[in-house]
């Protein structure tokens, strides 16, 4: 029976990918064309009534499968959106904002408003930042008289783009923000996706085919959704740049679409069919395990005490332990090294039963600068190269006190007659980051498999990189530099590896091994792979984790993420590498970088990138594959929910994190 069905299997060729299977919420509408969730959970459905019958219209709330009258008395409502307290509905030829608490309505802007009158608003976006209106005017519906129009807070229209700006603009439809200087356009007629950036109203066309292109949506990842109104298709896009996919069918007439709360679903209303469904948000074929992963961060050296720290400073105030890295020598004595943001190195034994109390390896506090009103500059990082045994040295990277503002990445050496103290007296400095600002100080130092040290310092600080410094090689800051700190070369305490990617150019500092970085806050090397892996903190929307190539340029501050950024904000593009993976401001705004997990304790996540999130507190393991070019699992591990500061590895390849407590027990350990 087998060999048949083999056969079968070879002249048919691979199964298609089952597609997502609607789910309907609520049915019994007239006409539902909008659909967008607040929040706070709460569901709103735009229902038209009759075309051209004013006064039927109305907006419904939809919750335990039934859909019930929330404001009623409007003529052909269609997109709505969502910001602060208000719901924007786009009314015919008027744009409504209406109180969600108080169910207020006003008319924000009239038809005599607009530059044109309009004749067929459709949709809405709005900025999750400035709360500025986006609205599309479908013209005629034949291919005249399009539009998408921007309206502030106070009613003022002004147009963005029309069919004289945009040729072949056909009927303007579906909105969505793509950052916060783009729109993503969806032409109905042409069934074509245009971007459009919102300073000059320049255009391109980022994808075609999907004809009756309707509503559009994006989930936390970086996927992009649309409905076919006229196929009553949902499609994805998985990646920028890659063409839309087909993720649903059988609707009637597919409408402007919306995630769900969680955004693991997209919920789409069916105009004819009168009801809202929820598919699963997914690429057809391509899977995203989010299951918990079978792990969790449990305090590993609960009993430790910290030599010279108290849990009440002098005056009697909380005294936080903030541990900013743990690390090992990699000299086979299984030693930890724990630095703190204020420049003490401790060092104790990798057991719970001998480390009682920890030992001071260095003191620099005499040299460390560090305030909490300041609080991303102090010590900022520790490591130890291959010959660490031999040599007896080891690197930092800290914020010096006085003079201008700046960083150093120095080396010191440890003492000839005791193993677990460094000579403060040794320190030789490598390089001095002189920078414009107190933030984005980066400040992770590594050696990778080739025992070359990697360092990364941000971009210098403030707010969207004001200098250029990601995108200007002939400065060490938003890069990450390679040298080699066994040579001493042309007057400087380090050599310029040979196979360095901008040796020998101009324009570009020989140190340099990767640029295009806002802040990358802990960065590391696969030990199985030798691959790099580096976390960005993102600015307005976006976080990001990147495998870094060798002379990668990796876009900021031309892209935040997978998307455009700023007024110079550019699409993807050969010149510049995307992240494998982004989230979104929804679900954390600071990403903390960690390891891929190499340990035992937890076999099931061999090959997981582990990474968490200091302002939100979660922790997810991460896998991508390589072959597929794709993620295939992001799953969360049980974790406090305390801020995230720092991840580090022992040398067994276990993985820990880090937060700052007033009672001592800051280090987690990995486990089931």
């Amino acid at each position: 029976m087998t060999r048949p069905l083999f056969l079968a299997a070879l002249l048919l060729g691979p199964a298609t990918p089952a597609l997502a299977q609607p789910k309907v919420l609520a049915d019994g509408m007239k006409n539902p064309e909008s659909v967008v969730v607040t929040p706070d959970g709460k569901v709103f459905v735009t229902e038209i009534g009759d075309f051209g019958k004013d006064g039927d219209g109305k907006v419904s709330l939809v919750a335990n499968g039934k859909a019930t009258t929330f404001v009623d008395g409007l003529n052909d409502p269609k997109g709505i959106a969502f910001f602060a307290k208000w719901l924007f509905v786009a009314d015919n030829t008027r744009l409504l904002r209406i109180d969600v608490a108080t169910k207020k309505l006003d008319v924000l802007a009239p038809a005599n408003a607009f530059p044109v009158p309009p004749q067929f608003l459709n949709d809405v976006a709005v900025d999750p930042e400035s709360g500025t209106i986006f609205v599309s005017d479908s013209g005629d519906r034949k291919g005249a008289g399009g539009a998408v129009y921007r309206v502030t807070q106070q009613g003022l229209v002004s147009t963005v783009v029309n069919e004289k700006t945009l040729p072949g603009l056909h009927t303007p439809n579906g909105l969505a923000m793509d950052g916060a200087s783009n729109l993503i356009l969806a032409d109905f007629g042409a069934g074509n996706l245009y971007r459009v950036k919102l300073g000059t109203g320049a255009s391109e066309k980022i994808a075609e085919g999907i004809d009756g292109a309707d509503g559009l949506a994006w989930d936390y990842h970086g996927r992009l959704f649309v409905s076919s109104w006229k196929g009553g298709t949902v499609h994805v896009i998985p990646r920028p740049g890659e063409k839309p996919v087909l993720m649903a069918k059988g609707f009637q007439s597919a409408a402007d679409i919306c995630p769900s709360a969680d955004r693991k679903d997209v919920l789409v209303p069916d105009m004819k069919a009168g009801t809202l469904a929820a598919v699963k948000a997914e690429v057809p074929g391509a899977p995203l395990d989010e299951s918990p992963a079978p792990a969790a961060f449990r305090p590993a050296f609960p009993n430790l005490k910290w030599a010279g720290w108290e849990p009440v400073s002098d005056t009697g105030k909380a005294n936080q332990l903030r541990l900013i890295a743990l690390t090992h020598a990699g000299d086979g004595s299984n030693r930890l090294f724990v630095p703190t943001q204020q420049g003490v190195i401790h060092v104790f034994p990798n057991d719970p039963d001998q480390a009682k109390e920890t030992k001071v390896f260095l003191d620099l506090t005499d040299r460390v600068k560090y305030d909490d009103k300041t609080n991303e500059e102090g010590f900022l990082g520790l490591a130890f190269p291959p010959n660490y045994k031999q040599s007896g040295e080891f690197f930092v990277f800290y914020t010096p006190k006085g003079g201008k503002m700046r960083n150093v990445v120095s080396r010191f050496r440890v003492t000839k007659d005791d193993p677990n103290r460094a000579d403060p007296a040794s320190e030789e400095i490598l390089f001095t980051f002189e920078k414009p600002f107190w933030n984005h100080d980066g400040g992770t130092i590594c050696f990778g498999p080739d025992g070359m040290l990697y360092a990364f310092h941000g971009d210098g600080g403030a707010g969207g990189d004001p200098f250029d410094n990601g995108q200007n090689l002939k400065t060490l800051l938003g890069k990450i530099l390679r040298v080699d700190v066994t040579k001493r070369e042309n007057g400087k305490n380090y050599g310029i590896p040979t196979d360095n990617p901008f040796v020998g150019k101009a324009d570009a500092l020989p140190e340099v091994w990767a640029y295009g970085f806002r802040n990358v806050w802990r960065m590391g090397f696969d030990r199985k792979t030798g691959e790099l892996w580096a976390a960005d903190v993102g600015q307005n929307l976006y976080e990001e984790v990147n495998i870094v190539k060798k002379g990668g340029n990796y876009g900021w501050n031309r892209r935040e993420a997978l998307h455009p950024f700023g007024a110079r904000g550019v699409s993807g593009n050969a010149g510049m590498i995307d992240p494998i993976w982004e989230y979104h401001h929804d679900i954390g705004k600071s990403i903390t970088g960690g390891t891929v997990y190499r340990g035992t304790r937890v076999p099931e996540l061999d090959g997981y990138y582990v990474y968490g999130d200091y302002v939100s507190g979660r922790v997810w393991a991460l896998k991508y594959d390589a072959a597929a070019g794709r993620v295939v699992a992001n799953r969360p591990v049980k974790w406090t929910g305390a801020p995230v500061y720092s991840f580090g590895e022992d040398e067994q390849g276990e993985t820990y994190l880090l937060t700052a407590t007033t009672n001592g027990r800051s280090i987690f350990m990995l486990g089931k």
